[in-house]
């Protein structure tokens, strides 16, 4: 039993009887809560919900809505949905204050989102990889993928506009700070 995915019953106390009957048969822990319960287990890598109250759980909640149900297919839905969950976490990545959606393509920070390109994407995430300030020669390579030392400003550009973009959505100047050594961003 992998441990660190849990299924969580709220409000459907029988379909928890049975899942409880069959628990070493399957690939995640089952366990039953309230409302309250479940908002502590939230912060939790990978939890699925099943519950009746569809408003409070949604980003978490695998909605059942064709009843009867085969406990084979329902199991099988759970399992998807941690999938999902896994191929979601893994395709998030935290930078400073900032999630970027690696899919999407987005930067966000409380209410506010900011489409980047591709490009932006990679600057982040390659500056976010490394310990220490990273040259414009290793972003050429590394995001362009320049082999040759070609004298040119595309790096200074996009990093440029990246700054201007990052500043005028989440009004940070210092998200990408740059040195004698190169560029790094802030965390």
């Amino acid at each position: 039993m992998t441990n660190s995915n849990i299924l969580i019953i709220h409000k459907f106390p029988i379909l928890f009887s049975i899942l409880n009957e069959i628990k070493s048969n399957l690939n995640f822990k089952v366990d039953y809560e309230n409302k309250e319960e479940i908002n502590q287990s939230l912060s939790k890598k990978n939890i699925v919900v099943i519950s009746s109250e569809e408003k409070f759980f949604k980003e978490y909640q695998t909605i059942i809505k064709n009843y009867p149900i085969r406990i084979n297919k329902l199991i099988e839905i759970v399992n998807i949905q941690f999938l999902k969950n896994k191929f979601n976490e893994q395709n998030n990545i935290y930078v400073g204050k900032y999630n970027i959606n690696l899919n999407s393509r987005t930067m966000s920070y409380k209410n506010k989102s900011l489409s980047l390109t591709e490009k932006e994407t990679k600057i982040i995430t390659h500056l976010s990889n490394s310990k220490k300030a990273v040259t414009i020669d290793n972003l050429q390579y590394e995001v362009w993928d320049h082999k040759s030392k070609l004298e040119t400003h595309t790096v200074e550009t996009h990093v440029y506009r990246l700054r201007k973009k990052v500043e005028s959505k989440f009004n940070d100047k210092f998200f990408i700070i740059s040195s004698k050594n190169g560029y790094k961003v802030t965390n």
